[in-house]
């Protein structure tokens, strides 16, 4: 259900999502009805996210992800998918601790620090330590270059055809897992675009900056899936449902301005 009109009716509370000024409304229904069921799915699942802990909302998550990737849609966008481009380098995590604080980098700048696998198991372990030791207290995310992150690697989407597989596996490594259980102590600073996989990660941080160049967005709709890195949880509890669906169902970037406004930021800086 989108509504358009007065965010503060009576019954815009009930609504999937309201769309707001700056946002399309004809775009959106064309996206929805391009992926009804990435659409759906999406809206079913941040229907009753608020309800539920931050860990239960990960598996429902990882749940109504691993039924998208065995769907028609997403396995549409797969097979259109160019994968004929060299592979970056692998990436990598650098720590560096400076007394009781860890500084976390995404090391990947050639490839806009998107998220193989070796940088997706390096995040796992990087909050994994933060969570074993008290002494830590706080955990810096950052990238190098002129991106934060350009989210997953795309090269690595449909390596692994099992969605039940893949939910195992998300389950036992999925970075946000970990982010969640500190996110007391967790500082996000982010300068250029921050999309994907890598905004759904800095958004479980107690404080997030950007650069007022920054810019934000969530495209998985146009995969046939949804964010699946814990972004329905992370950004629901940031923004709310509402505009969470909103970020997803257009498919829009969002400004640093504009993120500020929503509270997806908690600060510009220079």
């Amino acid at each position: 259900m989108l509504g358009i009109g007065d965010p503060n009716h009576t019954f815009s509370s009930r609504l999937d999502t309201m769309v707001e000024e700056g946002f399309d409304v004809l775009k959106v229904r064309g996206s929805v009805q391009a992926f009804p069921h990435a659409a759906a799915t999406l809206v079913q699942l941040l229907r009753f996210l608020p309800a539920l802990t931050v860990e239960d909302g990960l598996v429902a998550e990882s749940l109504a992800y691993a039924a998208l990737q065995g769907s028609s849609e997403h396995q549409g966008w797969l097979s259109g998918l160019e994968r004929s481009s060299p592979l970056a380098p692998q990436g990598r995590v650098g720590l560096t601790r400076e007394e009781d604080a860890v500084i976390a980098t995404l090391d990947r700048a050639d490839a806009g620090n998107a998220i193989d696998r070796p940088m997706r198991d390096a995040l796992h372990e990087a909050f994994a330590l933060v969570n074993l030791d008290p002494t830590i207290t706080s955990i810096t995310l950052k990238g190098a270059g002129r991106a934060f992150c350009l989210g997953a690697d795309l090269a690595e989407f449909g390596t692994t055809r099992d969605p039940a597989l893949a939910h195992a596996i998300r389950r036992a490594t999925l970075p946000a897992n970990e982010a969640a259980r500190c996110a007391d102590r967790f500082r996000a600073v982010i300068d250029g675009a921050c999309v994907g996989a890598g905004l759904e990660l800095a958004a479980f941080a107690s404080h997030i900056t950007a650069t007022r160049r920054s810019w934000f967005q969530l495209p998985e709709l146009a995969m046939g899936i949804l964010p699946g890195a814990g972004g329905c949880v992370s950004l629901t509890r940031r923004i709310g449902r509402q505009r969470t669906a909103l970020m997803v169902l257009s498919g829009r970037r969002i400004s640093a301005g504009k993120a500020l406004e929503w509270g997806l930021v908690d600060a510009l800086v220079d």
